[in-house]
């Protein structure tokens, strides 16, 4: 699992960026960063409301009220502009993980539970953006780029799981569990819920996530995972 990148919104203003001869921050810099976030967001809602073959920077320009120049003097091209895009949701997904799944005092099955509920929650928190993940991951032309920056995150995800359901086998002394199989079915949950909620969005409130996650959960490791908790 990657350490979550930096990205200009969780630089607030007036911290992080360079420091002037005065001790101040650099307020070209902090603007800079609210800029470029802004570019970012832009983005982001016009992929979400209208896919990706629309999408020009010129019509991120017009969208935001500024020129053209702007938005290529922060990113020089789209493809540069798509991979910001990719980066900043990896990053905000990561910071998410790192505060659920990882929050100090969780027991592995607290925290297998918290895997889930952090890819429900970041769903429901943030529906545009996983909307724009999935078309990012379905179009031809982005899809390459998707597997560079996310798929590695992805892989991590799921070798912590992994290892983490192993824990949970260890610890309850359950011998015969098909760890890999039971990870690799969590996980075709999650991408699974993302793919069927981005197309079909009046589904996005549904509890089968958690429910059949929590099924497999309690048949693989019934001493872990009671009825009724």
């Amino acid at each position: 699992m990657k350490t979550p990148r930096p990205s200009p919104s969780e630089t607030p203003a007036g911290e992080g960026g360079p420091v002037t001869k005065g001790g101040k921050r650099d307020g070209r810099h902090v603007r800079g960063l609210a800029s470029a976030q802004r570019i970012v967001d832009t983005t982001i809602q016009l992929i979400a409301e209208e896919g990706m073959a629309g999408v020009t920077m010129q019509r991120i320009a017009a969208r935001i009220g500024s020129s053209n120049a702007l938005v290529v003097f922060h990113f020089g091209s789209k493809d540069k502009l798509f991979r910001a895009v990719l980066e900043y949701l990896n990053d905000q997904f990561a910071k998410l993980w790192e505060n659920t799944v990882r929050a100090p005092g969780l027991s592995p099955a607290k925290r297998i539970v918290a895997a889930m509920d952090c890819a429900r929650h970041f769903r429901r928190e943030h529906p545009d953006w996983v909307v724009v993940w999935v078309l990012f991951g379905s179009d031809r032309q982005t899809m390459q780029l998707d597997r560079m920056i996310s798929l590695p995150n992805d892989r991590a995800y799921l070798a912590e799981t992994r290892a983490l359901l192993a824990d949970i086998a260890r610890e309850g002394g359950y011998g015969d569990v098909d760890i890999g199989s039971l990870a690799d079915g969590l996980n075709y949950l999650v991408h699974g819920a993302w793919y069927w909620d981005t197309f079909n969005p009046e589904a996005a409130q549904s509890e089968a996530l958690h429910k059949a996650g929590m099924t497999l959960l309690r048949h693989a490791f019934p001493r872990s995972f009671p009825v009724g908790e």
